[in-house]
């Protein structure tokens, strides 16, 4: 048979034996059933469009478009198919094929993806993003959000071609350094116990879940850095954050779908420059005292405080006289300045007294004391107590309210059951009580109540214990009040309005306690006794 090419482009019928399919096609996946159906379609009508190929040599031929109508081709075991033949180079039978696998519904995003890396590593012609978008008549946020799927992980990438992802999730995870992608796929799934059985069903979270979650866990919002974000000399193989393409802010096209305020989506990065952040700051400034926001004993050989070992000094005024008298708004001739080193908000530096014997932050209890005062004092205290746990119980109900579904529900039991056996006894009943659990006289602990009750409990309600054992345990150690209030700010609870209810509620008690009270008459002054004339 004559082969020889007589024009630039020629039409005609080559047997499927002069074909082969192309080592650069950017299609992997061929589904089998649709194959089927092609190769149904091919006996009885034929190849209706022309498959494009261009001469190897006079007898051979490479299929630039159209593997799948070749394979087809093959199971309906007809002898020649339509082609097109056109004389190609490389760069231009790569770039044809990806073109003509675009304009497929049935393409996947990995093999759109393995296209555009292979024409952007060309070195003749030499392709940018801008040029790639205008030949396959693409934008450039599209193509450069295709080129980082590139990136993917290879477990990710194996679940995406299982169709276990939706091409939105994979172009988030993508997104995220290697290192976090595998926690990331994670919490795109939750497991669903529901339809009973030894194995729960597996259910793919929306994208705004997924999102939600590299938010809250990955991204570091850079305004809130200690560290100057334009030093390119702080970690040197780092470079400035200001150029850094895993900065949200830097590359737009990017990160367009997730947080709106500037971040930070490289946490060992982050990390990183707020250690040489401190170790550059305690350098120069030798005299700074190192605290850390954990409570707790300091180390052996440790120059970091503990929370419970200094008071910190606010800078704002009180607002009222009550609060004037509190120790954290007063200063004294031993407050220094002091650097946070562990904990929250690292490299922070902040005002404190870590002086036991300062008179204004420690003062020594009195000696002599009014019974009748100290009792009042007492009785108010304990009024303010129960009313300041009666709003942190009601915020902490709150803040489980607004806790979404996130972690499978095996890992949620995990985690809940070993937070609670660390839990005491008064905090494990607080948590109990949330859930119309009480312990009956001669009815087991409340502890193994609460085990039995979780156990049976749906997914959403153990996110919601997890986050309220997660507070509960936080305020064992730290300032309840303040965990409680970063608690409300994430979770958006307004605990101005439930403060104001609670203390309705604890005057109202009070008012009808004393209107309950009986009216004691006055005793009748005793008779003078006459004495005997």
């Amino acid at each position: 048979m004559n082969t020889t090419i007589t024009n630039a482009t020629e039409y005609r019928d080559l047997p499927l034996d002069l074909l082969t399919e192309s080592t650069t096609n950017p299609r992997r996946t061929f589904e089998e059933d649709a194959l089927k159906e092609l190769a149904a379609s091919i006996r009885t009508q034929g190849v209706l469009s022309p498959l494009l190929v261009r001469p190897l040599n006079e007898r051979s031929f490479e299929i630039v478009a159209g593997a799948r109508r070749y394979r087809a081709a093959q199971m309906a075991k007809v002898a020649t198919v339509p082609v097109r033949i056109v004389n190609l180079t490389d760069a231009e039978a790569m770039e044809a094929a990806l073109v003509e696998n675009l304009i497929r519904a049935d393409v996947h995003p990995m093999e759109e993806a393995m296209g555009f890396a292979r024409l952007l590593a060309l070195d003749e012609p030499k392709y940018s993003i801008e040029q790639l978008a205008a030949r396959t008549g693409k934008n450039p946020a599209y193509v450069s959000a295709r080129l980082k799927l590139t990136e993917l992980a290879p477990v990710v990438v194996e679940s995406f071609y299982r169709d276990e992802l939706g091409v939105g999730h994979a172009l988030l995870l993508a997104k995220l350094q290697p290192t976090q992608q595998e926690q990331a796929l994670a919490a795109c799934f939750k497991e669903d116990w529901s339809a009973g059985g030894q194995r729960a069903k597996r259910i793919l979270l929306p994208v705004r879940s997924l999102q939600f979650w590299i938010e809250s866990n990955v991204l570091l919002i850079l305004k809130e850095a200690p560290f100057d974000k334009r030093d390119a000399q702080l970690v040197p193989a780092a470079g400035s954050c200001v150029d850094c393409p895993k900065r949200t802010g830097q590359n737009k096209l990017l990160f367009s779908e997730l947080s709106k305020q500037d971040s930070c989506s490289d946490p060992n990065c982050y990390q990183s420059k707020v250690s040489a952040y401190l170790a550059k700051t305690i350098a120069a400034k030798p005299q700074l005292v190192q605290i850390s926001t954990a409570y707790g004993v300091q180390k052996e050989g440790s120059t970091t405080i503990p929370r419970n070992k200094y008071v910190a000094i606010r800078d704002d005024k009180p607002k009222s006289k009550d609060e004037a008298t509190r120790p954290e708004f007063k200063v004294c001739k031993f407050a220094a300045e002091a650097i946070i080193t562990e904990g929250s908000d690292v490299g922070t530096v902040h005002k404190v007294c870590a002086n036991p014997a300062c008179p204004v932050h420690h003062p020594k209890p009195k000696s002599n004391r009014d019974d009748a005062k100290w009792k009042a004092e007492q009785e108010r205290q304990r009024k303010e107590v129960a009313i300041a746990n009666a709003i942190g119980i009601r915020v902490l109900s709150a803040i489980a309210a607004a806790v979404p579904v996130r972690l499978m529900k095996r890992d949620l039991l995990f985690v809940v059951d070993r937070l609670a056996s660390l839990l005491d006894e008064n905090r494990i009943t607080v948590l109990a009580r949330q859930y119309g659990i009480r312990k009956a006289k001669d009815s087991d602990s409340i502890g193994k109540l609460l085990a039995v009750y979780l156990r049976r409990a749906e997914e959403g309600v153990l996110g919601r214990v997890l986050v309220e054992l997660t507070i509960l345990h936080a305020t064992a150690r730290q300032n309840a009040a303040q965990v409680l209030r970063d608690a409300a700010a994430v979770y958006k609870v307004d605990t101005d309005a439930i403060t104001l209810k609670v203390k309705q509620e604890f005057a109202a008690k009070e008012k009808a306690q004393i209107a309950k009270k009986p009216v004691s008459k006055p005793q009748p002054k005793a008779a003078k006794k006459v004495k005997a004339a």
